[in-house]
């Protein structure tokens, strides 16, 4: 994999080099993993790579027209090939002309969208007789409350914000101006402190209105976007009850600030053109009456306007200012930001927090392509890390060390390219922030999060564990272990906020929740003496959101269930009596998944627990100089010491090693065993050595680097943890080789079936003609290789030998070597039919035919005698049945209604075949309606059978064999006649299995 991501970038257009992003999307692994290959290999990130081609094409340019404008220099570039914003463009513009030319660049304080406009602007400026741009000089001097709050006014964005103070300023009601950037730049903080400024100029009232619209809040929805902005008349469409006015009256005499202005649709482009031309529009449904509304509009874009604007639109909009990402900003500022934000967590949760200074270096040098945003974030999460730490010590302050940044910021440490003397000399010392000093940096946002909604938290954690390829068992025992995290952190908010009475509780919950609790916690208080005050008020919002789930049938899943039953005994017990009564009170059956959260809730709430988990040990075994350096980087990383080297001379014989190997096992060892990273082959047995001598578990890997470390001890901090769960997800994230084979990557080799007789190889080639006879392809895939001895220890040797070659899947045969990963069938269970079907599971080849529409389509997601009268009830109640069956996520509808509104999903003998976006689909499936009677679907088409889509990227066959189901008449006049679901699921797989 390492080699794949070195050819990616050697063969990359150089003029557009990839993101680590769009490497990882490519090779289908993490953003984290490209990060750090380049960083370890010195490889500079895509902007670096681009600058040496991207100077010498400018300095030409420059050397044909030294007085090119900015805008046309940037348009140059973009038609040889370059995709650069203009920001960029002028920074190095101006570096060249400075050195090469001595000439002062010229500033474009306007970018010639509006020639004429731009015109009036500098004749303007110019005029004496304006008064209103000779008052505007002292404010352009003026030490300014408004834009004091963005760090870098006075530096690198000193020419942004004047830009800023001049569309304010200019006469009569300002200039209309458009914000570029990337995200998290802040270009809604510019937005924001240019109205400031205009009341503090006098050029506004607070009687003029400052309107905030994120256009991409509607984007699926360009109707709902369109009556939202410019409102709508009585009747203009289902729904409009009433008329309702818009944004855009609301924002009359004011600022209107619009966005991701790029998801606004061309047509409401071209309405709020007229807008700005003409000072008039319609709401939606209006064909006469013209409305008139005067706004100064402020727009803001990550992409870029000339491609994602129309040109009508971006001529009324003169004054264009450029945001550049946190990668362009000086390190002066970038040590500023940090600083500020850490005050704000400061002064949110009143503790002064120390800030280490190794993790001020990882957050001055790690790349964060969410710019500001991304560094706010990633902050808050070291605060929260480090405030949880605090909750059961007797310190209020907060020190944050490296282990609390999140992985991808303490790879910042190993950006050595970006390590100079101006970022050492912020770093060389700690950070401190105390809470009677407030940042004045984002002064008005007020978004410190802790998770209080645990269901939340385990649905939107199982779907980023999912999507990034986990197993079902993996992402239960990682969430598992999380949410008692999460549970504290909630212990902790409502620590914060407990000042609330039970009278304003019951505003909140409603009285039932309120009088359920109070017996709930009279059964706790029996046994118990030490529950906290404000576990009251914890279990009633917790039981709150458990009622409300269960009146709108959606499961409750509680991830640790079968580990607190297990670990927390006596907290399960009185939990159980505790939801009897709950579920007595309030008429309602709370399940076993909700007594394990009330369990460890009391646990939580309760006697402090034991925090001495006990982790699973990482000894790294190296020849040469090697060990003790990646065990210091995963240690130091991931703010743990659990990584362990030992480094072996070239002459050193291997019996030295494995001596000082066992010593190092036994001192290391918590109870959890260890694992043995090796980086020869020759090595492999010392962890089977180990484990017979002293009893200590083992598992050895054939293979090191400093990455497969870092993620090695990563795993190994996971609570519970085992030896199998690591080798096993090393194995499954197909990056490393297996305990065994230490050769090639795991991944690449063939997949066999060893067949096997100890009485000789003939035997055990009859089993193999055998096998191949009966499983109809299995050649096709599995390389089937029979072996034969007359002892135990020959057999061993062959099947050593076929592991360096072969991935081996099972044995079948006379004698079971008893290897623990790989199952074994014997010839008795072959010959009698039954270990044939074990082996088709085994390999994966199903035990009789079934039709590959058998995954995507069951009884429940099929509706018969679906009385409806429109295509909307119809598909209102097809796509609410895959939401509570959480096959999609809820932006699934407008997808579909999307799709509707391009073209005919209909298809002849009155089918229909509506489907929606893949990126809302959790899991594939197709549900069908068949109808009490036809429907019309569109114009004069109608239908009575439906099969909605829901299908990921992956499932085009899928489609393929669905219609071959609908293209059959004889087919779908059965499913017309069928009388129930399980008849109308059998006819559709019956007609779908492949033939041989």
């Amino acid at each position: 994999m390492m080699s794949e991501i070195e050819k990616i970038i050697q063969n990359e257009n150089k003029k557009n080099p990839l993101t680590d992003e769009e490497i990882a999307e490519i090779l289908k692994i993490s953003r984290e993993d490209v990060t750090r290959y380049r960083l370890l290999n010195n490889i500079s990130n895509s902007n670096e790579r681009r600058k040496s081609y991207l100077y010498d094409d400018i300095k030409k340019i420059l050397k044909e027209n030294k007085n090119i404008s900015d805008r046309k220099l940037t348009k140059s570039l973009n038609e040889i090939g370059y995709n650069v914003s203009r920001f960029v463009v002028s920074q190095i513009k101006k570096d060249i002309l400075s050195m090469a030319y001595d000439v002062k660049p010229v500033e474009n304080v306007k970018d010639g969208k509006n020639e004429k406009e731009v015109e009036n602007v500098k004749k303007n400026e110019n005029s004496k007789e304006d008064d209103d741009l000779k008052s505007s000089k002292k404010w352009e001097k003026a030490d300014l409350l408004s834009f004091k709050g963005i760090i870098g006014y006075d530096g690198s964005l000193k020419g942004q914000i004047s830009q800023a103070m001049a569309a304010i300023l200019y006469p009569p009601h300002g200039l209309h101006t458009l914000i570029l950037g990337p995200s998290g730049v802040g270009k809604s903080q510019l937005a924001e402190s240019m109205y400031e400024f205009a009341l503090e100029s006098k050029r506004f009232t607070k009687k003029n209105p400052f309107i905030v619209f994120n256009c991409a809040d509607y984007a699926d929805n360009p109707q709902l976007l369109m009556s939202h902005l410019f409102g709508y008349n009585k009747g203009s469409f289902t729904g409009a009850d009433t008329s309702k006015a818009g944004l855009v009256e609301k924002a009359n005499g004011g600022i209107l600030f619009l966005d991701e202005v790029h998801r606004l649709p061309s047509e409401g482009q071209e309405i709020l053109f007229y807008l700005l031309d003409k000072g008039r529009f319609r709401r939606l449904g209006e064909t006469e009456n013209m409305r008139e509304s005067r706004i100064m509009l402020i727009a803001a874009t990550t992409e870029n306007p000339e491609s994602s604007l129309l040109l009508t639109f971006r001529r009324r909009i003169p004054m264009v200012i450029e945001l550049p990402p946190i990668s362009e900003r000086p390190f002066s500022e970038r040590y500023r930001i940090i600083n500020c934000f850490f005050a704000e967590e400061s002064l949110r949760i009143n503790r002064s927090i120390k800030i280490r200074n190794d993790v001020i270096r990882a957050l001055m040098l790690y790349d964060c392509s969410g710019n500001i945003g991304e560094i706010r974030s990633d902050i808050q999460v070291s605060c929260a890390r480090g405030l949880l730490n605090t909750l059961d010590s007797e310190s209020k302050n907060i020190d944050i060390s490296l282990s609390y940044l999140p992985n991808h910021v303490r790879m910042g440490l190993l950006n050595v390219g970006k390590r100079d003397p101006e970022i050492e000399k912020y770093c060389d010392k700690d950070m401190i922030v105390y809470p009677d000093r407030r940042s004045s940096l984002f002064p008005k946002e007020n978004r410190y999060i802790f998770p209080n909604e645990i269901y939340q938290f385990i649905e939107d954690r199982f779907n980023e564990l999912k999507n990034q390829g986990l197993s079902k068992s993996d992402i239960y025992r990682i969430v598992g272990s999380q949410v008692e995290t999460e549970l504290k952190r909630f212990a902790y908010s409502t620590k914060l906020n407990s000042t609330v009475s039970k009278k304003e509780l019951k505003e909140i919950v409603g009285e039932k929740i309120i009088y359920a609790v109070e017996d709930a916690v009279d059964i706790a208080n029996r046994y118990y003496s030490n529950i906290r005050k404000n576990f009251f008020y914890s279990l009633a919002i917790h039981l709150s959101a458990a009622y409300d789930r269960l009146k709108h049938g959606k499961a409750i899943i509680n991830p640790q269930l079968e580990n607190v039953k297990k670990e927390y005994a006596n907290e399960y017990r009185v939990a159980k009596e505790m939801i009897d009564k709950i579920n007595k009170d309030l008429g309602i059956e709370l399940t076993d998944d909700e007594v394990g959260f009330v369990a460890m809730y009391l646990r939580t709430f309760s006697a402090n627990e034991d925090k001495s988990k006990k982790k699973v040990a990482v000894i790294i075994l190296t020849h040469g100089h090697v060990a003790k350096g990646m065990a210091e980087v995963a240690n130091k990383l991931l703010g743990v010491n659990i990584a362990h080297g030992i480094e072996m001379d070239l002459d050193e014989r291997p019996e030295a090693a494995l001596s000082r190997t066992i010593e190092l096992a036994k001192k290391v060892d918590e109870g959890k065993g260890c694992v043995i990273l090796i980086d020869m082959g020759s090595l492999i047995t010392f962890g089977e050595i180990i484990t017979k001598r002293t009893g200590i578990p083992t598992r050895t890997i054939g293979r090191v680097d400093t990455v497969m470390v870092l993620e090695c001890v990563r795993r190994a901090i996971i609570p519970d943890t085992t030896l199998d769960d690591i080798v096993n997800s090393l194995d499954i994230n197909k990056s490393y080789v297996g305990h065994v084979e230490g050769v090639k990557d795991s991944y690449k080799l063939p997949k066999a079936v060893v067949t096997i007789c100890i009485t000789g190889e003939g035997t055990a080639l009859k089993i193999k003609r055998y096998i191949e006879d009966k499983i109809v392809g299995i050649k096709d895939k599995f390389k089937i290789i029979p072996i034969g001895a007359f002892n135990e220890q020959e057999i061993d040797e062959q099947i050593v030998d076929i592991r360096k070659k072969s991935i081996i899947s099972a044995f079948v045969g006379t004698i079971d070597p008893k290897i623990d990963d790989i199952p074994f069938i014997s010839v008795e269970e072959i010959m009698s039919g039954e270990g044939l079907g074990k082996l088709k599971e085994v390999i994966g080849i199903d035990i009789r035919d079934k039709s590959p529409l058998e995954g995507v389509i069951s009884e429940d997601l099929i509706l018969v005698d679906l009385d409806v009268n429109s295509k909307t009830d119809a598909l209102d109640k097809m796509i609410k049945l895959l939401d509570l069956k959480e096959y999609v996520d809820r932006d699934f509808m407008l997808s579909v209604y999307k799709r509707e509104a391009i073209g005919s999903t209909w298809m002849k003998e009155g089918i229909a075949i509506p489907h929606g976006s893949i990126r809302y689909v959790k899991r594939s499936a197709i549900v069908i309606a068949k109808l009490k009677k036809f429907i019309p679907w569109e114009q004069d088409l109608k239908t009575d059978l439906i099969f909605l889509m829901a299908l990921k990227e992956d499932s085009k066959g899928y489609i393929y064999d669905l219609y071959k189901v609908l293209r059959d008449k004889e087919i779908i006049d059965k499913l017309r006649k069928a009388r129930n679901s399980a008849e109308m699921k059998e006819i559709i797989l019956e007609n779908t299995i492949p033939t041989e």
